[in-house]
């Protein structure tokens, strides 16, 4: 499988970047989450002077065989429907994206549908959709693999257009149940602890998805490895995100995490590379079952909690003002000497 060179940030620039916050013009410690931002920012790109730089939002895109199970509210036609719905720039991550000055790109990587060449439409796909994992694995090794590279390509591309700032989506019928199965097997957590109402189920039909989840985790007979609960159970658009997350730390790129999904792509890749963690920056806690408690076992604290569950990067794109606030910060503020004030703390 492809391999990364994954560093945990140099700490020699540590205490020159804390001197340099707890001398700008506020008592020390007093704008709080900015100040540990600044200096997460400051370490991931080794300079006294961060700067973001090109935001992209990457929305990596498949349908998933457990759909078939009436594990979602919705069909799994929603899900090329919504991609139309990306372009077209009404899908409630364009005006977000519009708002922060995000680049969108969005990656066909598994869809059950035949589009047409589409310029804006990155087209990824290895199969039209993942198999059945209430049956068999979800995806061969090779698929896998072929997943990881196609979501480390793209955010290489990135990268290279200037990009050093980068969130990710998602879009697939079906993935939260498949985030389920990674969440109860990476972790330990009981899968009833794991399962919620992904896009709208109500009392009646999240019992339902837990009790397919728990035929499906009966039926498991693998290795219980990272990488083989990767591949039973996961979506080619959560291990491309895997493969992105994990070329963007190589890359030294801060990464927004978003929603439950993506917050479970960084679950997978930090059991591959805990180095990566340092990279991410977790932009909110949603409404869906088990996010906290993911969060919680992550030892992350997410900057929001707006209620939100809609995926597709929205929530990490709603952060982003805070990370800029908090560059700006060690950026823009005088330090005491520079303003002539005396230090009042």
């Amino acid at each position: 499988m492809i391999r990364f060179n994954i560093e945990i940030p140099d700490q020699g620039i540590a205490n020159a970047l804390r001197e340099k916050i707890d001398n700008l013009t506020k008592p020390k410690g007093s704008l709080g989450r900015l100040e540990t931002l600044a200096l997460q920012v400051g370490l991931i790109q080794q300079t006294l002077s961060p700067a973001l730089r090109h935001p992209i939002n990457v929305i990596y895109a498949s349908d998933h065989g457990i759909a078939d199970e009436g594990v979602s509210k919705s069909p799994k036609e929603v899900t090329r429907q919504v991609i139309h719905n990306f372009l077209n720039g009404g899908a409630g991550v364009c005006f977000l994206a519009r708002q922060h000055g995000f680049e969108l790109k969005i990656v066909d990587g598994g869809v059950d549908f035949d589009f047409p060449p589409i310029p804006q439409l990155i087209d990824r796909k290895i199969r039209k959709g993942t198999r059945n994992f209430l049956h068999e694995a979800a995806m061969t090794e090779e698929e896998m693999e072929q997943a990881i590279r196609y979501g480390a390509d793209i955010v290489s591309d990135c990268h290279q257009e200037g990009c050093n700032v980068i969130s990710f989506g998602e879009m697939g019928i079906g993935n939260t149940a498949a985030s389920s199965m990674w969440m109860t097997c990476l972790t330990g957590i009981p899968l009833i602890d794991c399962v919620g109402a992904g896009s709208g189920l109500d009392k009646e039909g999240v019992q339902h998805k837990y009790k397919v989840l728990s035929h499906a985790l009966a039926n498991y007979k693998g290795d219980g490895s990272v990488t083989e609960i990767m591949r039973y159970f996961g979506g080619y658009e959560m291990v491309m995100a895997v493969g992105g997350m994990l070329r963007a730390a190589e890359l030294k790129m801060v990464i927004l995490v978003d929603g439950f999904i993506m917050t479970n792509c960084v679950l997978a890749a930090s059991r591959l590379y805990p180095e990566m963690l340092s990279y991410c920056v977790f932009g909110h806690c949603g409404d869906e079952a088990g996010h906290k408690r993911l969060l919680d076992f992550l030892g992350a604290d997410p900057l929001l909690h707006l209620g939100m569950r809609l995926g597709e990067g929205s929530g990490a794109i709603c952060a982003y003002p805070i990370l800029d606030s908090a560059v700006r910060m060690i950026n823009e503020m005088h330090s005491f000497q520079q303003a002539s004030i005396t230090k009042y703390f």
